[in-house]
């Protein structure tokens, strides 16, 4: 009796067990076609409203918003550092022209123009106060001058006969370097005259440093509070090539700082106190949006895990990776890196606008970013419209082919590289480095300065002018003509593929079907009559990873 009854329990297991299995399936059907549908389609099904689309219209306008006020600041602090390095130019070096020419300011050849030079700056120097009109002064620590450091570098021992070719050199290089005061310009050169007697032959360079401090009051007119800057001045003669033609330069490394002592009145503070709330504001917008990415990302691993147990149960078998694919989404973690360095971006234009920070490089670059990942983020809004749709999916199939595509070019582009630089590199401005190698070589790919590189190339060694016309004209046609045309029609094969999808439909993958609910899914391996399985009632057989992937143009979209 037990045993009937016991037998009677596991019949109406089973059978409650079958009945719960359909709708389960519909269940997650429901919730995967809810989770790949549009914010549009969202809200008419279950009127949710599109929260991460109106968080991401929100976080694009005040980002841009934040990037154009961030920018105009920036563009003061730039104009302010090179207004003022031509400034010193002209007030320190002798007989500068205003053009610098390819590595230095000016240029001297004879003794007495490297004496009347280094004594033309520190007499510029010490009647710095009487000369600038910009508010530019001596830079002071502790009510202490800071002085002005002049050192010059040159062998140890050396004599040179450049009529019998004849040279004693030692190979080592010392420093001696001597500190003077502004307050005692007038006796600098007589107390210290020895130091000034150069020996050309030995000499290797000459560095005249000395800081100034300055302050940035244009900032005023942006209502923001001025910059107080502290300038490094260097300015060398470098004879390094010993060749009768000393180098002159001047560089300037300007870092700003908070003022120590300032009173101002206006709405200058008023206004700076408005940006850091708005700054605030968009940190908390941007952290609003990656939270909600970050719970999309979490749910579509779940739906990934549901399904995937679904598959194992209904076909014995794992999900495919085309199907796993369609659950990572990587406009999320686009989004989500893009909110990260705003928020980070934002933090350094806080610190910077409350004088705490300085590093107007560092904040570009992650406002930079930030930006144009946000806007970038925005075509995969457009992606739900068949129209826009185009260039995102052309990119995604030309991707792979392109990359591998390039790979190849590539390694014959770093040949003609290397090749370039150390043949033409002697002869050529625009080969004397591998950099500008690259450049000069992906300007003439692109159809840029052809004339004026094939014409700046002088017939003084005859070997090398007639490789140099080999080794440009095999270049230009190679790339134009071949590899570019190729490059061209690997994106035009892409365009075309899914210009013809769209008209004729798109492959479906297993995943599409389920949702789709389709009885004509392909079968498991060994399933007979004729490769389609019947079934009884609403419940679909899911059979992944039978389908032989085809073209890499074709792509599986949701």
């Amino acid at each position: 009796m037990e045993l009937l009854v016991r037998d009677g329990e596991d019949t109406t297991s089973i059978n409650m067990s079958e009945n719960l299995e359909p709708i389960l399936e519909e269940t997650l059907r429901e919730d995967l076609r809810y989770y790949f549908m549009s914010p549009c389609e969202k809200y008419r099904a279950r009127g949710q409203l599109p929260w991460k689309l109106t968080v991401q219209i929100l976080k694009i306008a005040m980002i841009t918003t934040q990037l154009v006020l961030f920018g105009l600041s920036n563009q003061l602090v730039v104009a302010y550092k090179e207004e003022n390095l031509m400034a010193f130019k002209n007030l320190f070096l002798k007989s500068y022209s205003g053009v610098d020419e390819d590595d230095y300011s000016v240029a001297v050849y004879t003794k007495q123009s490297v004496y009347e030079n280094i004594n033309y700056i520190l007499d510029q120097y010490s009647q710095l106060g009487q000369l600038s009109v910009g508010p530019v002064d001596y830079a002071e620590e502790n009510g202490n001058l800071l002085p002005l450091v002049i050192c010059k570098e040159y062998y140890r021992r050396g004599s040179v006969e450049p009529s019998d070719h004849s040279y004693d050199i030692d190979a080592q290089t010392e420093t001696v370097c001597l500190t003077l005061d502004p307050k005692s310009a007038t006796t600098w050169r007589t107390h210290n005259s020895s130091f000034f007697e150069l020996d050309f032959y030995r000499l290797v360079n000459i560095e005249i440093s000395f800081p100034l401090k300055g302050i940035n009051l244009q900032t005023l007119r942006s209502h923001e509070l001025p910059d107080c800057y502290t300038f490094a001045v260097m300015i060398t003669f470098d004879n390094r090539c010993h060749s009768g033609k000393v180098k002159i330069t001047l560089d300037l490394d300007a870092v700003s700082s908070a003022c120590m002592n300032w009173k101002i009145s206006g709405t200058a503070q008023k206004n700076t106190q408005y940006l850091l709330v708005f700054d605030a504001f968009v940190i908390l917008v941007c952290l609003t949006s990656a939270v909600l990415c970050i719970r999309s990302i979490v749910l579509a691993i779940r739906l990934l895990q549901r399904f995937s147990h679904f598959c194992l149960k209904k076909c014995k078998r794992k999900v495919c990776e085309n199907d796993q694919k369609e659950f990572l989404n990587g406009w999320y973690v686009l989004v989500i890196i893009s909110d990260v360095m705003a928020i980070i971006g934002s933090i350094l234009k806080m610190e910077i606008q409350a004088k705490s920070l300085t590093s107007y490089d560092v904040c570009s670059i992650f406002l930079g970013t930030s930006t144009l990942m946000v806007w970038v983020g925005v075509i995969r809004y457009l992606g739900y419209f068949q129209k826009y749709n185009v260039l995102i999916l052309t990119m995604q199939a030309a991707l792979p082919k392109v990359l591998r595509f390039c790979c190849c070019a590539g390694m014959i582009y770093l040949g003609y590289t290397f090749c370039g630089w150390i043949v033409l590199g002697p002869y050529h401005d625009k080969f004397e480095g591998l950099s500008r190698v690259a450049e000069c070589l992906f300007s003439l790919v692109n159809g840029d300065d052809m004339f004026p590189t094939f014409a700046e190339f002088h017939q003084k060694n005859i070997l090398v002018w007639l490789f140099s016309r080999a080794y440009l004209y095999s270049f230009i046609s190679l790339f134009i003509y071949m590899v570019l045309s190729l490059f061209i029609a690997l994106i035009t094969d892409a365009y075309e593929t899914i210009k013809r999808y769209q008209k004729t439909g798109f492959p479906m993958t297993e995943l599409q079907l389920f949702l789709r609910a389709e009885k004509d899914f392909p079968p498991p391996e060994g399933e007979e009559n004729g490769g389609r399985q019947e079934t009884d009632g609403p419940s679909v057989t899911l059979c992944c990873c039978t389908r032989v992937p085809k073209e890499d143009t074709i792509i599986l979209i949701s």
